[in-house]
């Protein structure tokens, strides 16, 4: 069994080659396919997405690979499954990775190419078959060495959507926030900032985790959890469209695991989850599986 522990307006980019410009053309329009169905029906399509954040080495990602690979999930079920390893293993993932499973980076840079030392472009991720990102998550918000803005993630939300990449954006309060009864207020900011920049919603999922359960074995009640997922949809028919807010995939992370994933599965408001440290875990299927408690499930 395998467990682990867990303005830049005035910048010259470089140009794409030719070649490559045609690939990642090619990899957008394969992307476009796959998300138009997700999004076409009336119900949404379950979104189940593994954080497995700053963990492994070559051995244990492909043992991971293959707890994923092994979980049956039949074709037009309405689940979709996207496993985010670190950076160095990207490439490895995509081509050991079932196809019918998508593969997203944890972070990407605010702009293309060009003198940005230790960054990595949307663009690049797309050219090795990255379909998806995670932009916004709580450690890239608040740990002190990094401290990203709000404005900071709308930017790099804008760059990696113009590139043709799909975006989880994580929203949620910190504790001190929760208790103050300010969890709204700072999930609609985080929001705002986006909307500011953002006019097609089609290839974001917004992935609510309250940053005080992130990790810690705390989670939301499934009833709390549903509220605040259910308050997110009505800001995006109030602010954005009816349609968006419709089919806008809000899923839930914050310490899910394989025994409380069926009772937050069961809100109507909840599709799916942004799993952290039990996606590196067996208990990773289950929750998969749970999508078949969902009552918008296909």
């Amino acid at each position: 069994m395998f467990i682990m522990n867990t303005s830049l307006s005035n910048k010259t980019f470089l140009p794409v080659p030719s070649g490559i410009d045609l690939y990642v053309s090619q990899r957008k329009k394969n992307f476009n396919s796959r998300n138009r169905f997700c999004m076409s029906a009336n119900n949404r399509h379950f979104f189940v997405g593994g954080n497995w954040k700053c963990n492994g080495n070559k051995r244990s990602i492909l043992e991971l690979v293959e707890l994923v690979n092994g979980i049956h999930v039949e074709r037009n079920t309405g689940v979709e499954v996207v496993c985010a390893p670190p950076f160095p293993y990207l490439d490895l993932v995509r081509s050991t990775l079932k196809k019918e499973f998508g593969v997203a980076a944890q972070n990407c840079w605010i702009a293309g190419s060009g003198a940005y030392t230790g960054e990595v472009s949307a663009d690049m991720l797309l050219d090795v078959g990255v379909e998806w990102v995670i932009l916004g998550h709580s450690e890239r918000r608040h740990l002190p060495e990094l401290h990203e803005s709000d404005e900071t993630i709308a930017q790099k939300t804008e760059k990696a959507l113009e590139s043709g990449l799909g975006v989880i954006l994580c929203i949620g309060e910190l504790l001190q926030e929760r208790e103050n009864g300010k969890t709204l207020d700072v999930c609609i900011r985080q929001l705002n900032a986006v909307a500011k920049v953002v006019t097609d919603w089609q290839k974001v999922v917004v992935a609510y985790e309250p940053v005080w359960a992130i990790g810690t074995g705390k989670v939301a009640t499934p009833e709390r959890a549903q509220e605040v997922h259910n308050a997110v949809r009505q800001w995006f028919r109030n602010n954005i469209s009816t349609q968006v807010a419709d089919k806008l995939r809000i899923i839930y992370g914050g310490s899910v695991n394989g025994q409380n994933c069926g009772r937050l599965a069961g809100q109507r408001d909840i599709d799916g989850f942004l799993v952290g440290g039990a996606s590196l875990k067996p208990e990773f299927a289950e929750i998969v599986l749970s999508h078949r408690l969902s009552p918008k499930s296909v």
